[in-house]
């Protein structure tokens, strides 16, 4: 049963006890068991990362960098069918913007086919290992189930003499692809279906990117992982839940190959509700065209958060947040845009855009006459300093601060409502223009020329302060506001229906025309903002380009009034 977190800790929460692994990894350094601690990430380049391998990723490269380690990149490459140069470089990218080096090297499980290749060997001319010629329903058929052992290979027996002989045939090619399989020799009847003569290698005639037609056999990942582990020195394994039915297979390998000893710990995996994490399924939405690519801002994939505009802080927040357990848990997405919500609070500067623009006319404001009016960039910090807005007759307001019949509790413009226009004066409504179809076209207002904020001598209360641009200096831009990219909490756990059903149709709205404060001409991509009373927007790069003309994404709102 799993369980759902949902928000954080408050500001004066104690310093966390040491995490059950952490713990392992100081008793092994104050034993001296180990020296040093050496740790690796191993992602299998097929496709690009998520928020859940964040977490993996922080665990251990955070280990390493507490304790003095060293830390491993290596690409699982074991199947070149699904990899690509594309998910390799995409995955360097992401680890180096979280802000980790991998100060152990970079290694690729291709770098070890021949010791691996030797390790199979081994095994076969030990009697540990053999080829088995069956179909793989045959062979799955024979391994029982987890209440009844399975049976023997007709093929287990055969001699040492035979099966390196047709291991050998096997690496040369002289076999079709399934024709033939290397196979574990451990116990049928073992009560772990894994340790039930595991497949360690198959015949697969596929590309390599990086070793070419060189190998026509790969290993399988239960094989390659503890020999890959143990070659590169790695101390500490880390690995999700779904493998600790997988160490025994791990610690037998070790043993009966008397390599040196790696250890295997496993944690819980990081579940986001209304997310869906298995790279297969992210591939579908991304071939079926229901995002716009791995790094659509939608996505949960690292490069998507990047492009919507979260930043490493927050998402390595967010993930010791969440914490290291042995328990299976979902989280609640919010506690992610928090921990955004806090980093961005402290360090974005401010600025102000209106998304749905009505013009606002000060009319008793001199025709021709602007200023510059200063506006502090984030008050949060005083030394981020101010920068100058223009302000004249003519600006732009938002369609919603604007009605035409309200109530004692609505503090922004209305008939007999005076305002604060943000960092400018006080305003008090005059008059309004509708067009033919009854749509709002102007509010007329007038405004108090002894009100100008950080120096109001007019002694007028006004409630409620308004954003606002200048309609003269205006840049004219996209903005696409984002939701979540499924309605429904657990879209990949219903029985009979898949999960593209749960699609949110309102994921992604599009807002053209948009009117933002002049200062934002010179935003650099990614750069996070926020637009006063808005959200936090972060500039994309690409739509940007493609458009010919600003595109801002919302990377979250300012405050937490998403309602599943």
């Amino acid at each position: 049963m799993s369980e759902r977190t949902a928000h954080p800790h408050s500001e004066e929460d104690s310093t966390p006890s040491l995490h059950f692994i952490e713990q392992v990894v100081v008793d092994d350094l104050a034993s001296g068991k180990h020296k040093q601690i050496h740790t690796r990430f191993p992602p299998e380049p097929n496709g690009y990362l998520h928020i859940g391998h964040a977490k993996a990723i922080c665990l251990s490269f955070g280990l390493a960098e507490s304790h003095n380690g060293l830390v491993n990149l290596r690409f699982d490459d074991t199947n070149p069918e699904k990899e690509s140069q594309e998910y390799v470089d995409a995955i360097r990218r992401d680890v180096s913007w979280l802000g980790y080096t991998w100060n152990g090297g970079e290694f690729y499980t291709s770098d070890h086919f021949d010791s691996l290749y030797a390790f199979a060997t081994r095994l076969i001319e030990n009697g540990k290992a053999y080829v088995d010629h069956q179909d793989a329903a045959t062979m799955a058929e024979q391994k029982g189930s987890p209440t009844s052992p399975g049976t023997n290979s007709p093929h287990r027996d055969r001699s040492v003499e035979h099966n390196l002989q047709l291991f050998q045939e096997m690496k040369a090619g002289d076999h079709p692809d399934g024709h033939c399989v290397l196979r574990a020799k451990i116990d049928m009847g073992h009560p772990n279906m894994h340790m039930r003569d595991p497949i360690i290698y198959r015949i697969k005639r596929s590309h390599h990117q990086r070793t070419g037609d060189d190998w026509c056999i790969y290993p399988m990942y239960d094989f390659a992982h503890g020999q890959c582990d143990s070659l590169e020195g790695i101390t500490h394994s880390l690995c999700t839940l779904e493998f600790e039915v997988h160490r025994p297979l791990y610690e037998w390998f070790i043993e009966n190959l008397n390599i040196f000893p790696s250890r295997q710990i496993e944690f819980a995996r990081l579940n986001l509700d209304h997310t869906i994490m298995s790279k297969r399924k992210l591939l579908r939405l991304v071939e079926e065209g229901h995002v716009d690519g791995w790094d659509d801002p939608r996505m949960p994939t690292i490069s998507g958060l990047r492009r919507r505009g979260f930043t490493p802080q927050s998402i390595r927040t967010f993930c010791d947040r969440v914490g290291i357990a042995k328990r299976e848990n979902v989280i609640d997405f919010s506690l992610l845009e928090w921990a955004l919500r806090e980093h961005l609070n402290r360090t974005a500067h401010r600025a102000m855009a209106v998304l749905d623009p009505i013009k606002l006319v000060i009319v008793n404001y001199p025709e021709g006459q602007s200023e510059e009016l200063p506006s502090e960039n984030n008050p949060e910090d005083p030394s981020a300093g101010h920068r100058m807005m223009p302000f004249g007759r003519n600006l732009w307001m938002e369609r919603d601060d604007f009605k035409e019949e309200a109530n004692k509790k609505w503090f922004r413009l209305a008939p007999g409502k005076t305002v604060r226009l943000k960092s400018a004066f006080i305003v008090r409504y005059v008059d309004h223009i509708k067009r033919a179809d009854g749509r709002v076209e102007e509010v007329h207002v007038e405004y108090f020329p002894d009100s100008k904020s950080g120096s109001d001598n007019s002694g007028i209360k006004a409630k409620g302060t308004l954003h606002w641009v200048n309609a003269s200096t205006a840049i004219d831009a996209e903005v696409r506001l984002y939701d979540r990219l499924f309605s429904d909490a657990a879209p990949d756990g219903h029985e009979g229906q898949d999960f593209t059903e749960f699609l949110n149709p309102n994921s992604l709205t599009v807002r053209s025309n948009c009117k933002l404060e002049p200062s934002l001409q010179q935003a650099q991509a990614g750069t996070p903002y926020q637009f006063t009373r808005l959200g936090y927007f972060s500039m994309d790069e690409e739509h940007s380009a493609q458009a010919g003309h600003p595109v801002w994404n919302r990377s979250v709102t300012l405050k937490d009034g998403w309602k599943g």
